[in-house]
């Protein structure tokens, strides 16, 4: 070997270590700058079953202290007003009729069921897959309901781990009066549910055991989170429950003033606190986005297994205000500052925001109808967003902007009547009117007029997507 390189590769050996550390710095100060993001969301939860948002029997604790560490939305929507569009929605920044899953009008068909062949189409660009890419570690942990064929499932969309039921808790039923009746009663049996449990693509377990869901969810995002407290990570903890058939563990079944309801509420609040506490052990709080809301509003027709609007009109299945306004709280300690805002905002702004928060670009190859909540999350507190459409299947029924809702389309949830449409359409002042009692559409044409045009001009121009079930 010729001597100038003896004498040189200590010097270039040197020179690569140092290289090396230097970039290994760079990479940890870059992760460091990079939040962890954790959704967490509930399945039927009403806008008034929190203790936040005024219930006076559910004990929330978790949340309540949540909402006043950090900001508690009085004007959040859900993506639709059932489950499988809300998810999609959220998890994509696109309206679900985008995908192909905003369902069909009529009773029935708005949601994928257990012999249901269709999915979120694997071109569509989650939240997971896009934050996947700028090195997140991505986890789901709960029920999916994005599809439940193997290349619909989480780890097809861009999570590295999945643990979860596929679908929603009362289907596979063994019979439909089964169904039925431990769905309106106060002590289900899992046993009639043949609902499979999966970790990531294998079913662990058949039929999940229903009364250890939210605590077996629980300990496995705290797993992730400790096994992954080094690199940023993503996190959706879309919740089994409240959703009808209902179950609590034994510490939690029949300690609620509010019944089974209030059990299941209850064990998820105390779901809520685990994670808090196990983000303040690992000193992870402080870089950390918690959001917490629900994918609907509550299952009204469930009577005492179903939960609150609160002064909102109708319930899940709808488009008044009681199907679509659900609770909605982000915290983030030093970030977010603690307070209430009254701003417009959506589930599918969720999307933007988290991947603002993690580098990721927004696709432009689509159409993408979330903004970023950065504004009232960490700045000047005003949305981005002033309009907000509401979907019945793939057909928008109102539109709001501003304080003005217009229903240009109308159908009470959950009943077998024809929707009913409306030339001019229904009008209400949502900021004096929440309850949505009383049609001002005589005495506002000029806003009639524009809320019109901009629904026309919404439905001219959507595509939509191949139905997918």
């Amino acid at each position: 070997m010729n001597s100038d390189v003896k004498m040189k590769s200590p010097k270039l050996l040197l020179a690569i270590f140092a290289a090396l550390l230097i970039s290994s710095f760079v990479s940890v100060a870059r992760a460091a700058e990079m939040p962890n993001i954790i959704i967490i969301l509930a399945d039927d939860l009403g806008y008034g079953d929190l203790g936040c948002y005024g219930h006076p029997s559910i004990r929330t604790p978790n949340l309540d202290r949540m909402a006043a560490e950090g900001l508690r939305f009085t004007e959040f929507y859900a993506g639709q007003s059932y489950c499988t569009p809300s998810r999609a929605a959220l998890l994509t920044g696109r309206l679900a009729v985008r995908s192909g899953l905003g369902g069909r009008p009529g009773p029935g068909f708005h949601v994928i069921y257990e012999k249901d062949k269709g999915g979120l189409p694997t071109d569509e660009i989650t939240i997971a897959r896009a934050l996947k890419v700028k090195g997140y570690a991505t986890g789901c942990f709960g029920k999916w309901h994005l599809g439940h064929q193997p290349e619909f499932l989480p780890t097809s969309h861009g999570f590295d781990y999945f643990f979860g039921l596929p679908y929603s808790n009362d289907m596979d039923a063994l019979n439909p009066k089964i169904r039925n009746a431990d769905s309106d009663g106060p002590n289900p049996d899992f046993h009639n549910f043949n609902v499979p449990l999966f970790r990531n693509t294998e079913i662990i377990e058949r039929p999940a055991d229903q009364t250890t869901l939210t605590k077996r969810y629980t300990a496995e995002a705290i797993k992730f989170i400790e096994a992954n407290k080094r690199t940023p990570f993503f996190i959706y903890f879309p919740h089994t429950f409240p959703h009808v058939p209902l179950f609590a563990s034994k510490d939690f079944k029949g300690t609620s003033a509010r019944g089974l309801y209030g059990d299941a509420v209850e064990e998820l609040d105390w779901s809520v606190g685990q994670i808090l506490e196990t983000l303040r052990k690992a000193k992870l709080d402080k870089n950390t986005l918690v959001f917490f809301t629900s994918d609907n509003g509550p299952w009204l027709q469930k009577k005492f297994n179903g939960g609150s609007a609160g002064l909102f009109r109708d319930g899940k299945g709808g488009t008044w205000e009681g199907g679509y306004r659900v609770p909605g709280i982000g915290r983030w300690p030093g970030k977010i500052k603690p307070g209430v805002t009254g701003e417009m905002a959506s589930a599918m702004d969720l999307f933007n925001t988290c991947l603002a928060l993690g580098g990721a670009i927004i696709p432009q190859d689509r159409p993408i109808d979330g903004v970023d909540l950065s504004p009232i999350l960490f700045g000047d507190g005003k949305s981005k967003r002033d309009v907000h459409f509401y979907y019945l299947g793939d057909e928008p029924f109102a539109v709001r902007k501003g304080a003005f809702k217009a229903h240009f389309i109308t159908h009470e949830s959950y009943t077998r009547n024809e929707p009913e449409k409306h030339n001019p359409p229904l009008l209400f002042n949502l900021e004096e009117d929440p309850s949505e009692r009383f049609d001002v559409a005589a005495g506002h044409s000029q806003v009639v007029d524009e809320l019109t045009q901009l629904y026309e001009n919404h439905r001219a121009k959507l595509t939509r997507g191949k139905l997918q079930f």
